[in-house]
């Protein structure tokens, strides 16, 4: 008997010694296969790597859903520079009943943003002045390279539109979305942000001083830290006028002293809108104002605040000259130039004592309240989750840690107890539920700006869609109503339907003082970029009555609820359908 345990002893000495050796030489293996796979990826980015390339992203976010690898494969290059990532994507639609199903996946969302965060800043780091040698100004580009200037972030030099985008900015890109927008020269800084104006900068600097790698053309130069890389676009510009957008604003009463009202004008026999438009473009100026042979260019002011239109019959008779002398009335058109007076915005300059939430259930228009808070106060606004998306638009709010106290309010979806609690005071967004799970179901299929297609309209996802979310919506104010220390309520559609005076009541519970010219920018660029496009299905009606019946239930709930809190009930729109 103790033979036979003794050599059983011996053999699992030998096995254990075995499996030793064997593992070992497995790690040494994959350590050297991970050397020369880490050599040739390097060796393949020495060799450059094409302007659409995805950037890295960790395996462990595509599986949990937070981001699209089909947007990262894919990416669309055009001169809108808008998106290159989606927004946190939704858990399957079977754990998605609970209206917190959110709750219980902050700790690992938070850790995985915060890993591709870091990952992700680790391309933000400019060149050195070593590796310039290897980048070039002109590769695929028409324009003319001007030089490297001095850029001021708070007092622009080209001060026309701004684009950003931390993926896929290329000099091509910026040229023709400023050229688009009809401006002369294109800028372009911190290798991601495009600055357009048609007045070139004054200030120069040393070419080394640009050394910004730009984040979708390997070996482009896109400016530096403080610093543009100048183009100027005027080979584009003749392609591009076939795209600009001159918009019909409509007739309204002229003020009494147009040339005080208006800093720029024109006389021009046979004046036409192209003419005037033309004109004011070059200007800088957003607002092109036809009477008779006259052109006027300008912004909305106290004085000409486009708030009350004339019948369009009073203004058939500006573009008579014999009779401009005499007419009250002008026609005003949108150029393709933005209004620059509202788009500065910074971090507060100290935390903020009052911790504000702008809370609201998904796709009821938070991204496009926190537009227009930011326009508005000039503060960036920031977020509870981390949206590359939103980023690239320019919310650089999204990046900042949602509790650093820097932005003037977080937006979250959050719903429980200890998320409500930890605000001081809150704007509490209200949107029709109806439009509401619309709005939502578009953007989870087609993105912030697209709209979902008839196949998924038409699929069992939509029917279980419904049934959860319907109930999270009532969920949200409802706890919101139980736990908010300090509510302000704004409801969508008032919003939309009274701009400034809505606008005002918000900046004045954030505690920001606002001159009335701001709040005028902010009506003259309400939509921002945040207007879906595609093709809208007309007649539609998603909703069957059974879901009808149950999100009445809902909203009839929260109304009562409104009310038993002193405010105002839900608008009459929302019930009966």
């Amino acid at each position: 008997m103790a033979k036979a345990f003794f050599r059983l002893q011996k053999f699992l000495r030998r096995t254990q010694f075995l499996l030793f050796f064997l593992t070992a030489a497995y790690l040494m293996a994959g350590s050297l296969l991970l050397l020369q796979r880490t050599r040739l990826v390097i060796q393949q980015g020495s060799r450059g790597t094409p302007a659409n390339q995805a950037l890295p992203v960790p395996d462990e976010m595509t599986r949990v859903g937070i981001i699209d690898p089909r947007t990262l494969q894919s990416p669309r290059p055009g001169p809108r520079l808008l998106v290159g990532m989606d927004a946190l994507q939704e858990p399957a639609l079977d754990q998605r009943h609970s209206p917190h199903w959110l709750m219980s996946r902050n700790s690992e969302l938070r850790q995985l943003r915060r890993r591709w965060f870091h990952r992700f800043t680790s391309d933000q780091e400019p060149l050195q002045t070593a590796g310039l040698k290897a980048m070039k100004h002109t590769t695929e580009h028409k324009g003319t390279y001007m030089g490297c200037f001095t850029h001021d972030s708070r007092e622009r030099t080209l001060k026309g539109a701004v684009f950003y985008d931390l993926r896929k900015m290329t000099v091509a890109h910026c040229q023709e979305a400023c050229a688009e927008r009809a401006y002369s020269y294109a800028g372009l800084a911190y290798g991601a942000e495009c600055y357009c104006g048609n007045t070139l900068p004054a200030a120069a600097s040393k070419p080394e001083e640009c050394n910004s790698e730009c984040k979708g053309e390997k070996g482009s130069v896109c400016g530096g830290v403080n610093r543009l890389s100048v183009y100027r676009v005027e080979e584009l510009r003749a392609g591009a006028r076939r795209r600009r957008n001159v918009i019909y604003r409509g007739c309204f009463r002229a003020p009494e002293n147009l040339t005080d009202t208006f800093p720029a004008s024109l006389i021009q026999p046979n004046l036409t809108v192209e003419m005037c438009s033309e004109f004011c473009s070059k200007k800088e100026f957003p607002l092109a104002v036809i009477r008779g042979q006259e052109c006027y260019c300008g912004y909305p002011t106290g004085r000409f605040p486009l708030r009350d239109g004339a019948d369009g019959l009073r203004c058939s008779g500006t573009r008579n000259a014999s009779s401009a002398a005499e007419e009250k009335y002008c026609l005003v058109y949108q150029t393709p130039v933005q209004d620059t007076r509202c788009t500065d915005r910074k971090f507060l300059t100290t935390k903020s004592k009052v911790f504000v939430a702008l809370s609201s259930f998904p796709g009821a228009g938070n991204t496009w309240a926190r537009h227009l808070i930011e326009h508005a106060t000039g503060y960036y606004t920031g977020s509870y989750y981390f949206d590359g998306a939103l980023y690239n638009k320019g919310f650089k709010g999204e990046k900042d840690h949602w509790r650093s106290r820097r932005t003037i309010c977080v937006k979250t979806h959050e719903s429980g107890k200890t998320e409500i609690e930890m605000f001081d005071s809150a704007i509490l967004l209200i949107r029709n539920p109806y439009k509401s799970l619309m709005a939502e179901f578009n953007r989870k299929y087609a993105g912030h700006l697209g709209y979902a297609t008839d196949r998924n309209w038409k699929s069992k996802e939509w029917p279980d869609f419904v049934n959860g979310y319907a109930s999270w919506w009532a969920s949200h104010v409802l706890e919101w109503l139980k736990y908010g220390k300090r509510l302000l309520i704004v409801h969508y559609e008032d919003l939309k339907q009274s701009l400034i005076p809505k606008l005002k009541e918000m900046v004045e519970f954030l505690n920001v003082t606002v001159t009335e010219d701001r709040l005028l920018c902010v009506e003259n660029n309400r939509d921002g970029n945040f207007k879906r496009s595609g093709a809208k299905q007309k007649n539609f009606e998603p909703f069957t009555q059974e879901m009808k019946d149950l999100i009445d239930r809902y909203i009839l709930t929260v109304d009562e609820a409104l009310r038993g809190r002193n405010f105002s009930g839900l608008p009459r729109e929302y019930v009966p359908r």
